[in-house]
């Protein structure tokens, strides 16, 4: 059996990803690797034991691309309303809050953010099958 133990984005301003990770998702470093040219930071909190690794090569100035391949990191929370606002206060500019319903019925409330690389985070509200 396979365990999901972390996923890895490359960042380029490694203070910048690391506030906002603390800060919009609450994670914040439990281990690191510092190389000459590389520093790979493992980010996790008490919600989850799956972690982000942040790869910062260092000296590097352009933007990486994401190509159309990656999709978005989902992350859940209590009250997506509240943690929408508490992030606009923040100074962050989220996406606005909205449902996905199959009729009637209530299948996930959500938003997203884009991290300072351009990676896109699902921010979505516990419920049914997001736990």
């Amino acid at each position: 059996m396979a365990k999901l133990i972390h996923t890895m984005i490359r960042v380029r301003d490694l203070d910048a990803s690391l506030k906002f990770y603390s800060e919009v998702l609450a994670l914040t470093p439990v281990h690191r690797l510092d190389f000459p040219d590389f520093s790979l930071v493992y980010l996790r909190n008490a919600e989850t034991d799956a972690e982000i690794e942040l790869t910062w090569n260092k000296g590097r100035q352009e933007p990486y691309t994401h190509g159309d391949g990656y999709g978005h990191v989902a992350v859940v929370v209590e009250d997506v309303s509240a943690r929408h606002a508490q992030l606009v206060r923040c100074g962050y500019e989220p996406l606005p809050v909205k449902e996905f319903k199959a009729g009637e019925d209530m299948q996930a409330r959500y938003f997203f953010i884009l991290d300072p690389d351009g990676y896109k985070i699902e921010v979505l509200e516990k419920h049914g099958h997001y736990r």
